[in-house]
């Protein structure tokens, strides 16, 4: 049996009343229950995304993610689908590799295809996008970034950073390379430096110098041995996990012992990062939680509700085994 025909003459009532229930119109319990025993008896499957397509409002929401080959991306899919799923939402994902023009577009085409909100993992937020987002006129939640016209949900990197800096200088080091990205990216490339420099400016007779590189662990590769060569730092701060882990096997071709001769932390998380040997000390983010808020304030946005601007997720300091205690009075 899969036609709502089918389900309409089983129950006998009309197709419109099946048709009004699947679409979470008013019937009676009374109907209700008769048509779910039915669609129970049968098997029935409705095709939630086509009815939701036809519906003036629908139940489809859709995501725009800057990269598939991500961790932090990955458990944020999964937290926003969890939460989905529990509210009857459908998610409808569109990956836009990095290109802030396929970025625009995709918003533009989830408006055509009628989502009923948007949950955009932005890397960077310009004026194309403010103007864009004024215009559909449908919920838009962003995470990772924040802008004061936009509703986000924001990792706390800037007290992660912080924090971070302290345990640094608590472990003797004064002598550091930050290793991060470019401040295109108010988050990463941003927040995290402001909140590692303002740590370093609470102590006196500390050298940090700033360095730059992409997301991509290659680069890191590549960066990082003339950081060693010339500067020849104690720590090497990075500003991603998957930095450190370019810096970390960097180090290792140079004939450097993490954390002997050099220590290193990064800022994700990611699961990888406590199977390496040593473990990499790093300021934990909970994505998958951040995408269950971002499907939360969404669901919340679409169906009339408020929400605050912005909120905040949770970070965690995590120490491992790749920073070195020295003595600062031998240094």
């Amino acid at each position: 049996m899969n036609t709502i025909a089918d389900i309409a003459k089983i129950a006998g009532v009309a197709k419109s009343t099946v048709s009004r229930y699947l679409n979470g119109g008013s019937i009676s319990d009374k109907t209700k229950k008769k048509i779910e025993k039915v669609m129970e008896e049968t098997g029935y499957m409705p095709n939630t995304f086509a009815q939701s397509l036809k519906a003036k409002k629908t139940n489809i929401i859709g995501i725009i993610v800057p990269r598939l080959d991500s961790y932090a991306t990955a458990r944020t899919l999964i937290g926003i689908d969890e939460y989905l799923r529990e509210c009857n939402y459908q998610m409808f994902v569109s990956n836009t590799s990095l290109d802030l023009e396929r970025e625009i577009e995709s918003i533009l085409t989830l408006t055509k295809q009628k989502v009923a909100g948007i949950i955009l993992l932005a890397t960077e937020i310009t004026e194309r996008h403010i103007e864009i987002i004024k215009t559909i006129q449908i919920p838009v939640i962003v995470v990772g970034q924040e802008h004061q016209q936009l509703y986000s949900i924001v990792h706390n990197d800037y007290e992660a950073a912080y924090e971070l800096g302290k345990y640094v200088l608590e472990q003797g080091h004064r002598k550091i390379a930050y290793l991060g990205v470019s401040e295109k990216d108010i988050a990463v490339g941003v927040k995290r430096k402001e909140g590692f420099k303002k740590a370093m400016q609470e102590i006196k007779g500390c050298e940090v110098k700033y360095f730059e590189t992409s997301f991509k662990i290659a680069e890191a590769l590549i960066k990082v041995p003339s950081i060693i060569k010339e500067y020849q730092p104690s720590m090497i701060v990075c500003a991603t996990d998957n930095i450190a882990i370019g810096a970390l096997k960097a180090a290792y071709m140079n004939g450097l012992t993490i954390p002997k001769d050099l220590s290193i932390t990064g800022f994700g998380g990611y699961e990888v990062t406590e199977m390496m040997n040593p473990g990499l000390t790093t300021a934990k983010f909970f994505y998958q939680d951040a995408g269950r808020m971002a499907a939360n304030s969404i669901v919340k946005l679409v169906n009339g509700e408020k929400i605050s601007k912005k909120t905040l997720s949770k970070f965690e300091i995590i120490i491992r085994e790749s920073v070195d205690k020295l003595n600062v009075n031998q240094l």
